[in-house]
């Protein structure tokens, strides 16, 4: 029997390939990043060709380290970066160019050109996404219209789209010899292409924006076995499990009753509610999304705050401003100074999302006096990820009904510490990291998998994996986290319609 099981989880930065075993332990890890491609302002690509390699690679030094067999999984898992847009050709496997990454705005006329003939909703009935440059289905139709011959192609089903999840499917179970094309109902729901309630391609979105429904995946299940892998490495286990890594994270902290959330704090940062079976429609500038699907079980739904920049922000200290030298070193310098020296740090670098949804919108530093110091640009780097976070909290609750308890959080940025004491400060509520805190995506993955192929038997498995590693409870004024917040209010208010 099957000892272990294993997860994918390409992210924006990188690609790693993780194996549990039954209780969650991480038995062998190996993770590569790949280069992000900046072409022009608000450009953002990847190379779909290299990400595949890199994930050959993790997958086959991770089961090299941990001495591990393909006969030893019982299945594999996927999680993925959303959004991100892959255009590739049926008969030789190639894209027909790079990955549109979900934070790339060259489609911002579209959105204009659409809302300006039903409004930035014309969509979210039958989808829960307003029209913004986040989702695939503006990137698809971007490629089709600038990529010459692709439409043709479309058209004809030799050329095929795909999220990262199925590009990566595709490739592992064949590629052009007999490859799968699929996708989960997570990551075609982030397409804004697909009908919420269906749960199938929505006709009249597609005759819309023009995309030929040829070129796209088959939706099925979060939880189901869709081939065997035939990479050497893993050769014969089964594909048993995809979510996107939000909600894969969410899967991974076992978020399975209506009104728990999770946090996530990497490249951006995405809280994510579970509302049950139940579909909430957003009057506060979420999205509608789904949560996950299990096998033959009901479609879960999810209301979702999605914030572009939070991680992403202190790389950009690091790597543009030199401030730092490793990204683990911005809670040292922010711990050089007590407060944020009256410094606001607004990172709108590709408009604001949640709940805003202000795709002009341009990063701002508010504040600046003669006082300021690089501890106090450090200190409104960490602190932007809280306000923002409350932003997005307070919507979830209004729209939901619902008010959270406790926050879970997990993601890179959760080993912080000053900054998780910050978010409880600020959103007046107890902060918990979990004791799988980064490995929290590959984990909701795993258990996906594992529950398709029976290595799991239920729910109740998983959630007694689920350990609290710490907990920060507010320890902040009342007045003194409101006037912090109010003046977060109006420095983002001042990033407004910048690029308009």
């Amino acid at each position: 029997m099957a000892n272990y099981i294993g997860a994918i989880d390409q992210g924006t930065t990188s690609s790693r390939f993780i194996v549990f075993d039954r209780s969650g332990r991480v038995v062998a890890v190996s993770q590569k990043e790949h280069e992000q491609i900046y072409p022009r302002p608000g450009w953002v690509e990847h190379n779909a060709e290299e990400i595949w390699q890199r994930t050959r690679e993790v997958i086959a030094n991770a089961m090299t380290q941990g001495g591990i067999q393909p006969a030893d999984l019982a299945a594999i898992g996927i999680t993925n970066q959303r959004e991100t847009t892959v255009v590739w050709n049926r008969k030789t496997g190639k894209p027909v160019g790079n990955a549109l990454v979900w934070q790339d705005t060259r489609v911002a006329e579209y959105v204009s050109e659409l809302a300006k003939a039903g409004g930035q909703d014309r969509f979210r009935t039958q989808t829960g996404l307003p029209l913004t440059t986040y989702f695939s289905g503006l990137k698809i139709r971007w490629i089709l219209e600038h990529v010459k011959g692709a439409r043709k192609l479309a058209e004809a089903g030799d050329v095929l789209f795909g999220n990262i999840d199925s590009f990566l499917v595709w490739n592992l179970t064949g590629g052009p010899e007999g490859g799968v094309h699929i996708t989960d109902v997570t990551n075609a729901s982030r397409t804004q292409l697909m009908n919420l309630t269906t749960l199938s391609w929505d006709d009249q979105i597609l005759a819309t924006l023009g995309i030929p429904r040829a070129m796209l995946p088959e939706i099925r299940s979060s939880s189901e076995s869709y081939g065997l892998a035939r990479e050497a490495a893993v050769r014969d286990v089964p594909i048993a499990g995809i979510l996107g890594d939000q909600q894969a994270a969410l899967v991974g902290q076992t978020c399975f009753e209506p009104g728990e959330a999770k946090n996530t704090y990497g490249t951006g940062c995405f809280l994510l509610m579970n509302t049950g079976t139940r579909k909430v429609d957003s009057k506060s500038g979420l999205l509608t999304t789904m949560a996950y699907k299990f096998g033959n079980g009901p479609a879960h739904y999810a209301l979702e705050g999605s914030i572009a920049i939070t991680g992403a922000l202190v790389q950009w200290v690091r790597d543009n401003l030199g401030l730092i030298q490793s990204s683990s070193d911005i809670e040292k310098l922010a711990r050089t100074v007590d407060d944020n020296g009256g410094v606001y740090f607004v990172p709108a670098f590709s408009g604001l999302y949640a709940p805003y949804w202000k795709d002009s919108a341009r990063g701002v530093i508010t504040g600046l006096t003669r006082y300021a110091n690089k501890g106090h640009i450090a200190r409104a780097v960490l602190e932007a990820t809280a306000f923002q976070t409350r932003d997005v909290l307070e919507a979830m609750e209004k729209d939901s009904g619902i008010q959270l308890d406790v926050l879970r959080t997990d993601g890179g940025m959760v080993s912080d510490d000053l900054l998780m004491q910050f978010q409880a400060d600020i959103l007046n509520r107890p902060v918990v990291r979990p004791v799988t805190k980064d490995a929290t995506t590959a984990l909701g993955a795993a258990y996906a998998a594992g529950m398709a192929v029976g290595y799991f038997q239920d729910l109740n498995d998983l959630r007694a994996n689920w350990a609290v590693d710490q907990t920060w409870k507010p320890n902040m004024a009342q007045g003194k986290r409101e006037e912090l917040y109010s003046l977060w209010k109006r420095a983002v208010t001042r990033s407004f319609d910048w690029a308009a």
